[in-house]
């Protein structure tokens, strides 16, 4: 009862006061406002790059010579002096790793690709073995991908992305019509499942053709190529990698005492060196934004003290006829509470939308989290806490004689 009473005092008084709630409340919602773009920017990135990643699969890894997160120019340098991975290692590797499951040679290319008289420049060609969509996430919307009899026989047959679909065969039904690959006749047989675009680059702008026939048309891969390899299970991927490693540095002629001269990533590696290598920025980021949440507590804590200084007869009254310390603590503590808990609401709300107009901009896509929404409440909480306790408590400990002579 004495709580209910107390709260609908704390309201009252807010209500009264509704300038200086409304720029209580706006000090709060800028300083969330700020963190919560930042925090709900950064972990919308990070997000859609672990979404990309994810298509790899928790047991699968790539053995390549120019790949993982590059962080020196010493290190690209060094990278481009290797020597190509050989791509036709595929049965050794078959023969010599008993843990990896499935194995598919890769390798990217750029050709112009036309059809009729509509063309397009500088579209990425990959070219893989018939398994390439059993061990990566790959999604087919219309058709199907090339066979192994195809992959045999070199068949000039291509798997479309929807970008090449959309601006070449827009209206018309692509599958069975043929497409010019750098000159080269091939017979579209599927369309890939829309994946949007990353960073600005669009993920649909592609053919992939099998790997013999680009090895007829393009010659053999030398740079941009690699293996995907699907380890049996993901308790033996480290296992699986290891083999593969000694298959790699015994082709390469890596003597025992010299590092590896190609690289073997996991998803979750990259990520890993991804979030170690963005960490001091986004706490950086969060740090700075974080001076505005400070700035707006000052003013949660400004706006209060002035409160308690005009209310301080009413503080008298109400010890007079009864009221504790600690009911004056609550009345004070809640109207601080109410006031950045709404700021932090309103902040949240506001914060997340701008980062999805900040993100959107390098074509990506955020959703609401329950990291970014908790975090936000947590905040607007604390602010509430850690800068109205003092005012609250300077008003619970007023001497009721000398605050009922206040003028």
């Amino acid at each position: 009862m004495v709580i209910g009473s107390i709260f609908k005092i704390a309201f009252q008084s807010l209500l009264a006061n509704r300038l200086r709630s409304g720029l209580t409340l706006l000090g709060v919602v800028i300083g969330v406002t700020s963190v919560m773009t930042i925090i709900s920017a950064l972990e919308g990135m990070m997000g859609g790059v672990e979404k990309q990643l994810d298509r790899l699969g928790p047991s699968t890894f790539i053995a390549t010579t120019m790949g993982g997160v590059i962080t020196s120019e010493e290190q690209f340098r060094e990278m481009l002096k290797r020597k190509p991975i050989d791509l036709d290692l595929v049965d050794e590797i078959r023969e010599g790793c008993d843990l990896c499951e499935k194995i598919c040679p890769r390798a990217f290319d750029h050709a112009q690709i036309k059809y009729r008289n509509n063309s397009l420049n500088r579209v990425s060609v990959l070219a893989s073995t018939y398994n390439f969509l059993d061990i990566v996430d790959f999604e087919v919307a219309q058709g199907r991908f090339h066979s192994h009899n195809e992959d045999n026989l070199r068949k000039q047959v291509v798997f479309i992305g929807e970008q090449i679909r959309e601006t070449l065969f827009s209206g018309v039904d692509p599958i069975g019509k043929d497409l010019r690959v750098d000159g080269k006749k091939y017979t579209i047989i599927g369309v890939a499942k829309k994946m949007g675009s990353m960073f600005g680059q669009n993920r649909d702008n592609f053919v992939i053709i099998p790997f013999s026939t680009y090895k007829k048309n393009f010659g053999k891969p030398r740079r941009n190529a690699n293996y995907v390899i699907k380890a049996k299970s993901v308790e033996q991927l480290d296992e699986a990698m290891d083999q593969v490693r000694l298959i790699l540095r015994s082709n390469r002629n890596v003597p025992y005492n010299k590092p590896d001269d190609f690289t073997l990533i996991t998803a979750d590696a990259i990520l890993e060196q991804l979030n170690s290598i963005t960490r001091i920025f986004r706490m950086g980021m969060v740090g700075i934004s974080s001076i505005s949440l400070v700035v707006g507590g000052i003013v949660v804590m400004n706006i209060m003290m002035v409160s308690v200084t005009e209310r301080t007869r009413e503080i008298g009254i109400r010890k007079s006829i009864g009221a504790k310390q600690k009911h004056i603590l609550l009345q004070f503590l809640f109207e601080a509470l109410v006031t950045t808990l709404g700021g932090g609401l309103l902040g949240t709300v506001s914060g997340f939308f701008i980062a999805k107009s900040l993100v959107a901009m390098i074509d990506m896509a955020i959703s609401p989290s329950m990291v970014a929404i908790s975090a936000g409440l947590i905040i607007s909480t604390g602010i509430g806490l850690v800068f109205g306790i003092y005012p609250a408590m300077k008003a619970a400990r007023l001497d009721p004689i000398k605050a009922l002579s206040y003028e």
